[in-house]
Order: C-alpha cells, then structure tokens, then sequence
C-alpha cells in the first residue's frame, strides 16, 4: 500500500492506463522442489543469463506503485542506469490485483499508460539485472509485487533467473513502517531472489555522506533506496531521490562488470 498498513490519497495525479491481471497456472509451491536435473548448474549455464556482450545490456526496473511515491523512484532510478554507457534501464509495473471499483474506493489516481505492465514473467529472462521496486503493507512487500513474484515459478523449476543480480528499493508511511524489514526480512524480499538463485545487491553506503545527514526526514537504507509517503501527500524529497538515481547507477555499473567478466 505504501502507507506502511493504511491508505491514504495522494494528492498526485497521473494518466490512466489499462492493466492486465497475470497468473502462473504452473507454478510450484516453495515447499515442491524442481527435478533433480535442475539442481546443478555449471560455471557455463550462469553466464548464459547475461545477454549478448556486442548488444547494449538491460536493466530491467520492475515495480508497483498504488500513490505514485515508488514510482517517482523508479524514474529517477532509470536515469541512474542510463549514466553508465552500454546499459538500458526499462521500467515496467506489475499488474494490479485489485478491482477498479476498490481502487475508485481508495482514491488510487490513475496509472501512467505510457509504463508498459509486464504481461507474463518469462519477460523477466530478456533482463541482465533487476531493480524491483514495491510499497510496504504492515511491514511486509505490497500483495501485487508478491503475487508476481508467486507467479514466477516456472522460471524458478528451470531456475532461468539464476546468477541474474538485483536490488530492492521501496515505500514506507512512516519512519518505523519497515523500510529495512520490507527488503530484508522472511516473506518480503531476498528470500525471493535465494530461490532463484539470483544475486541480491544492495547499495551499503555508498552513497557517502548523505546517507548519515540527520538534519531532515529521508528514506533509504544500505539495503537499497526508500521514500516516505507520511499520510500519502508527502513527495519524495531531494536526497531520496538522489539515492535512487544513485542506487541505479550503482547496479548498472554492477551488470557492467558482471557481463565483461
């Protein structure tokens, strides 16, 4: 929800789009592991899921935004991939579960249609890196980024993910509204990646100094890049976003060093 359990209209407004509902009839329950095969990978199979070196590398920013708050992240983020030659960013939202009529309910504003929603997570194999970007519920990951994430688990039997980095960054209402707990801990974020198999990467404080400023209120974490919503009219401030643009960089100078090695 982003408002760490209660939801709140921002005041911002963006153009509406028509999202899709997506589901992985296939998918397997956590508990259910793959066949033995898919249990080994060698050195070769993991460097396959870096793409083509001679062609531009991708970064793909997947994210759900309900206020507009891990959005406005996102984009900043992109501009950060896009400082490092050679590699794209895309962002892309994951697709809304909830009915229109709840979401004309909670005063949701419209979702920006120029934002391609991801239509089925075998797009996910195209990327060379991940930054997932999700609202916190009491404490947790937003139920749309897991139910994605539940929706992945053919590509979890085949682990085609495997070796792929990724980082986290989200959105938290309030100061102790989970935004070190919602990437980090049990049924949120990084138990995601282990099953996969992919490489989680997170920002530890590089950003410098600006991580240690106590002089106002500012989101993010060593774990990756973090707004606060307040009670849903705060906009991301300055040094907020400049860790997202940051956290961006950062990961695509990673993918970058990780396709050239």
């Amino acid at each position: 929800m982003g408002k760490g359990g209660g939801c709140v209209p921002s005041k911002k407004k963006l153009p509406k789009s028509t999202t899709v509902a997506s589901s992985d009839d296939d998918s397997l329950p956590e508990s259910t592991p793959p066949p033995a095969t898919n249990h080994v990978f060698s050195n070769e199979s993991i460097t396959s899921t870096i793409s083509n070196p001679t062609q531009n590398l991708k970064l793909f920013i997947v994210f759900y935004s309900m206020y507009g708050h891990v959005e406005g992240l996102a984009r900043r983020m992109k501009r950060g991939v896009e400082m490092t030659p050679g590699v794209d960013a895309v962002l892309y939202r994951v697709p809304e579960t909830l009915p229109e009529d709840v979401l004309r309910q909670m005063q949701a504003p419209p979702k920006d249609d120029s934002i391609h929603v991801i239509g089925s997570p075998d797009e996910l194999t195209a990327a060379d890196g991940f930054l997932f970007g999700f609202p916190t519920s009491y404490g947790c990951m937003g139920a749309q980024m897991k139910a994605f994430f539940d929706s992945t688990g053919q590509l979890w039997r085949e682990q085609k993910l495997a070796g792929k980095p990724a980082g986290f960054f989200v959105s938290t209402g309030t100061q102790g509204g989970g935004q070190e707990t919602t990437a980090c801990c049990r049924w949120t974020a990084i138990t995601q990646l282990a099953h996969h198999g992919m490489l989680f990467i997170p920002i530890g404080y590089t950003f410098g100094g600006g991580m240690f400023k106590m002089d106002s209120i500012k989101g993010g974490t060593p774990y990756g890049a973090g707004v606060y919503a307040g009670d849903g009219t705060r906009e991301p401030s300055e040094t907020e976003l400049a860790i997202a643009e940051h956290q961006g960089k950062y990961m695509a100078d990673f993918v970058k060093r990780l396709a050239q090695s």
